[in-house]
């Protein structure tokens, strides 16, 4: 019982530093980042980079179940859950929430998109 307590005691300091880092400028990239890499494009960008990733690795894959999608899975690969996040996910440490996939960052540059498949390969 008191390890639970403990980690619920945590659980709420660890929130409480996240609420006391939001400011402006947090919500307003968060808010850009839901409008811009949530919509149609940033919804493309999963399954055209999913698709790619399991050509490379020869692998079967599959976009993501609405059950698997709410744990924040956009595929899977092979038997691999995978979340792509944009490259600017990484600089966000107090907005990342835990996703049980290994995840594919991309980036848009120009007219390309750069894709680190790092943490499954």
């Amino acid at each position: 019982m008191k390890d639970a307590t403990e980690k619920i005691a945590q659980m709420v300091d660890k929130f409480k530093e996240v609420l006391d880092s939001i400011n402006k400028e947090t919500i307003e990239e968060w808010v850009e980042d839901l409008v811009l890499n949530k919509t149609y494009t940033g919804l493309r960008f999963q399954a055209v980079i999913i698709k790619k990733v399991a050509n490379l690795l020869e692998k079967k894959y599959r976009l993501a179940t609405p059950q698997e999608e709410a744990k924040g899975i956009d595929g899977i690969i092979g038997n691999v859950p995978i979340s792509i996040k944009p490259i600017t996910y990484k600089l966000k440490k107090e907005l990342i929430e835990q996703i049980d996939a290994k995840i594919i960052y991309y980036e848009k540059v120009n007219s390309d998109i750069v894709v680190d498949i790092s943490e499954i390969i």
